[in-house]
């Protein structure tokens, strides 16, 4: 199957991981045409004017993914979703079951994502077995997968690790979105376990790619993420 008609620029998301709405609009303005799509987490929606800030991107035709991941009850999961749905975000997470993933998907409307979480970028098989999850990871990641695409979810957030696995045993519709991504082999992983690079991503099947601190620590944030776009545009060229 061909890939998926994705514009090219918007295959980079990046992590908009900053303490408040203000450091992100002056991060984005920076940022300029350089990136398109942002995903916005649990620390900016803690911050306060998180939907204030979804306004503000979408109005400057800015796309948006909302890391939120949802884990509740699958009604709880469901009417939030629900809140969501016409905000005009693009994307939005979700963690736990079944049933959870169901609730989001019954209530996603017509143009929110849902992706499900399959295995954090920043756990390795330590971190499982903490956690009680005696599998290996690739075959958590390609249950998981498979269960939220029978949910209805739209696809999923993976390592591009798994990617090959997924895009083998899954159906290509599903959306796999690839954070854990850095530039270069020998870059520090920081909180990252489970990393590859931008090309490896891309090669692997991935659809888009999540970088953060690659861009937000760069000495100039605009030309890091512009080296990356040239990068996915050579991928797809």
């Amino acid at each position: 199957m061909p890939p998926k008609d994705i514009p090219c620029r918007d295959r980079l998301i990046f992590a908009m991981d900053v303490p408040d709405c203000g450091a992100a609009m002056a991060l984005a303005e920076e940022l300029g045409e350089a990136v398109t799509f942002y995903k916005l987490g649990l620390e900016l929606m803690m911050s306060g004017g998180y939907f204030d800030l979804l306004d503000w991107m979408l109005a400057r035709d800015r796309k948006v993914f909302c890391d939120l991941k949802f884990f509740d009850i699958p009604a709880t999961v469901g009417s939030a979703v629900r809140q969501l749905k016409d905000r005009g975000a693009s994307f939005v997470t979700v963690h736990g079951n079944q049933s959870i993933m169901e609730a989001a998907a019954d209530n996603k409307g017509d143009t929110l994502k849902v992706l499900g979480v399959t295995v954090l970028t920043s756990l390795d098989r330590g971190d499982l077995d903490d956690l009680g999850f005696d599998c290996d990871v690739g075959d958590l990641v390609l249950s998981r997968a498979r269960r939220a695409l029978e949910a209805g979810c739209d696809g999923v957030i993976s390592s591009g690790l798994e990617v090959p696995r997924l895009r083998e045993f899954v159906d290509e519709k599903l959306v796999v979105v690839t954070p854990g991504i850095r530039p270069v082999d020998n870059k520090p992983a920081g909180d990252q376990k489970r990393v590859v690079t931008v090309e490896t991503a891309f090669a692997n099947g991935a659809d888009y790619i999540v970088v953060g601190r690659p861009i937000r620590e760069a000495a100039s944030p605009r030309e890091a993420a512009e080296s990356i776009q040239a990068s996915i545009e050579a991928q797809f060229s």
